[in-house]
């Protein structure tokens, strides 16, 4: 069972040695790049990763990544969050089920205080009993169940809930043990509580059916 870990890039010299680097050994590693304007593209390839150029935007950085890897397992890791140890064995044990078609981890975040904490109680609850998973949780899927699911179908903005609710339809998705530890930095710019909120306010906006473009401009706006 091959797997390729897809990054998404743009202007991430600080963090995508410690993406790339938590990957390890044994696996295709690429790199998807927006165009960066830094040394991502730089320290990426010096890293071992294979480096592509592709359209601003996670969905459709992620989308044509995809297109060119030759896993037969897709590992989709933020430039911002790092892979726990033993992560390798955790995906491929947990598709060795053939009825399961994808998967997810829990959250952990890189900083101290309850605050944190509470956030990552509320993560798993929102996992767990409302099957809502984002892309800083490293969303894993086998290739086949992904390209017939459509893929991240190029959205700028919740493509990761978008493309858990179609996986579901290919078969199990399951949530496992470990944990993958991203960055506290979109709280620590925006606030924890204003952070919450605005998050929360995308996804009811999503699940209203306001259209993920839409929901983009307004999200960095």
């Amino acid at each position: 069972m091959k797997v390729s870990v897809i990054i998404p890039a743009l202007n991430e010299e600080e963090n995508i040695s410690g993406a790339v680097a938590s990957a390890g050994k044994g696996v295709e590693i690429i790199v998807a790049d927006g165009h960066s304007t830094d040394s991502t593209a730089r320290v990426a390839r010096a890293l071992g990763a294979q480096v592509y150029q592709a359209a601003q935007g996670r969905g459709a950085q992620m989308d044509e990544a995809a297109a060119k890897a030759a896993g037969d397992v897709f590992v989709f890791l933020h430039a911002d969050t790092r892979l726990p140890e033993s992560w390798l064995e955790a995906v491929t044990g947990a598709l060795k089920d053939g009825r399961v078609a994808g998967g997810a981890f829990r959250l952990s975040i890189d900083s101290a205080g309850i605050g944190f904490r509470l956030t990552e109680g509320l993560v798993t609850l929102r996992s767990t009993l409302l099957g809502l998973i984002y892309g800083d949780q490293v969303i894993f899927a086998r290739k086949n169940a992904f390209l017939k699911a459509g893929g991240f179908r190029k959205l700028p903005l919740m493509e990761d809930v978008d493309c858990v609710k179609r996986l579901r339809r290919q078969g199990r998705f399951v949530l496992l043990n470990l944990r993958a530890t991203t960055s506290a930095r979109r709280w620590t710019a925006r606030g924890m509580v204003k952070n919450t909120l605005g998050n929360w306010l995308m996804l009811s906006l999503y699940m209203a059916g306001v259209s993920p473009r839409r929901l983009c401009r307004w999200y960095y706006r």
